[in-house]
């Protein structure tokens, strides 16, 4: 009697991991900040509208502008919350980015808590609580 080999295809390191998606994001605006900004995440992390299905842990490159500040925030960061289409009290459909923890997601946790100030304990709704 033969044995069923029970491995998935291509899990023996044929094919490489498929490449992060690359988002961009701008926020103008203290309040689309605050609206969009995950300060529940260990790391920080910030709500990003899309349309497009992802799930939870997949990687995402996120280009990140704040406001008035002239930098560009380079974030390679994963999913960690899914807001689908059709979501509950007209919540906008997108995805929520984990910041990484190392020095650049520190760095922009810390620039967007310093952005947002006082306001970041406010309890206004956000897009993901």
């Amino acid at each position: 009697m033969a044995e069923l080999n029970s491995a998935k295809p291509g899990t023996a390191g044929s094919a490489p991991a498929p490449r992060p998606s690359v988002l961009s994001l701008a926020i103008k605006e203290k309040a689309a900040l605050y609206a969009a900004y995950m300060s529940f995440l260990a790391n920080g992390g910030i709500f990003v509208p899309t349309n497009k299905t992802y799930n939870i842990a997949d990687e995402i490159y996120l280009i990140l502008t704040l406001m008035d500040d002239s930098s560009k925030y380079p974030i390679a960061g994963k999913v960690a919350w899914v807001t689908p289409g059709g979501a509950n009290h007209n919540k906008a459909q997108g995805i929520g980015v984990h910041f990484p923890a190392d020095e650049s997601g520190q760095r922009l946790k810390q620039r967007i808590e310093e952005l947002l100030g006082a306001a970041i304990s406010s309890s206004r709704a956000t897009h993901t609580m």
